[in-house]
């Protein structure tokens, strides 16, 4: 029993297993098939004998693989080598490999469960000697090897298993439950078809034109946006830039050196002021001017008094002062006509003026 022991030894020693990179995942089936020696149990009697192995599997996984073997071996007797003990069976095996890339060769360890029929001869005392049994038992094997990748047409195994055949009715050895051999092998591994082609790698998206991106949301695309820092809320011109929006107040003038409204006026702030009682978020400016007719100075105050004149109204009309920016006067500065600036070529009613201008 001392090789029960070695083999035993051996295996618990194979808890190498190292950590290793896995392999890309070839799920072909393959063919195997190998030879080697069979190291048969002590107890048997038969001596040591060549044994030959048939298979199908595949890998499951990239790391797992899973076959089906036959194998047969038919060791004779030590003491009578005219008697046979024919053994073959069928098991199932579950391989974890240990694959690096790179690497030739790669480790794995091998678990399998199966069944092993007995086919053994002894002596009777008969013109029908020798006479046969035959047995069917479980059988479980344990071990290593190693095995190239499948990059090949063909791949290589070696590989060194013990294998416990539960066999508790020889007649060379009743007092035995089971026996345990050691097997040694070489072999190949066939896949069956073409390697499948790596999928190539998705097209990466190409990269959005700027015509179709709007980072600050206004609504003009980046290739168009001169002024891409604009604010939700803005009026935004075709260039992306912010403009100045005036509710035109067209109608509310003012006579001549004059800041009080004219009857026709009233009727066109109230409008105004409905329109900004209908959007409460509108901010305005409430903005103020004259004609180029007089001194500067005086034309200040003159718009000053004017825009004061539209807040007053606009503010006693039901629109929330904190909605109207200003008063401000901008005087003379800012005619929507040119005109002389002496009389009587400089009155002009388009001058003077008062405008809400959009602040959002």
């Amino acid at each position: 029993m001392n090789k029960k022991i070695l083999c035993a030894a051996l295996l618990g020693g194979l808890s190498f297993a190292n950590h290793a990179m896995a392999q890309e995942f070839d799920d072909r089936w393959y063919l195997t098939g190998s030879a080697g020696f069979n190291l048969q149990d002590d107890d048997r009697t038969t001596r040591n004998a060549p044994f030959l192995g048939l298979g199908l599997g595949k890998f499951i996984s990239p790391n797992w693989s899973l076959d089906g073997e036959l194998n047969y071996q038919n060791p004779k007797f030590e003491d009578n080598q005219d008697l046979l003990w024919s053994q073959y069976g069928i098991s199932l095996d579950l391989r974890r490999h240990f694959i690096q890339e790179g690497r030739g060769w790669n480790p794995y360890i091998v678990a399998g469960l199966g069944m092993q029929r007995s086919e053994e001869e002894y002596v009777i005392n008969s013109v029908d000697s020798p006479a046969q049994r035959r047995d069917n038992n479980l059988a479980a094997k344990l071990g290593v090897g190693l095995q190239t990748t499948l990059d090949n047409r063909v791949g290589v195994r070696a590989e060194v298993a013990y294998r416990a055949d539960f066999d508790d009715q020889s007649v060379a050895a009743p007092q035995e439950d089971w026996f345990g051999d050691v097997l040694a092998s070489v072999g190949v591994v066939i896949p069956l078809g073409p390697k499948a082609e790596a999928a190539a790698p998705p097209a990466p998206p190409a990269a959005p034109s700027c015509a179709d991106l709007d980072d600050d949301g206004d609504g003009v695309n980046n290739c168009d946006d001169k002024c891409p820092g604009s604010q939700a809320g803005q009026t935004i011109g075709p260039d992306g830039c912010p403009v100045q929006v005036s509710i035109d107040l067209k109608g509310v003038n003012f006579d001549f050196d004059k800041s009080t409204l004219r009857p026709d006026a009233i009727a066109i702030l109230s409008e105004a002021a409905e329109i900004l009682k209908r959007y409460p978020d509108l901010r305005v400016e409430v903005a103020g001017h004259t004609d180029l007719c007089g001194a500067d100075a005086y034309n200040q105050s003159l718009s000053q008094r004017r825009a004061q004149t539209v807040y007053d109204y606009l503010t006693s009309n039901g629109v929330d002062a904190s909605r109207l920016v200003g008063p401000v006067g901008y005087g003379e500065s800012r005619p929507l006509e040119p005109t002389a600036q002496t009389l009587p070529g400089c009155k002009s009613e388009r001058n003077r003026r008062t405008e809400l201008n959009v602040q959002n």
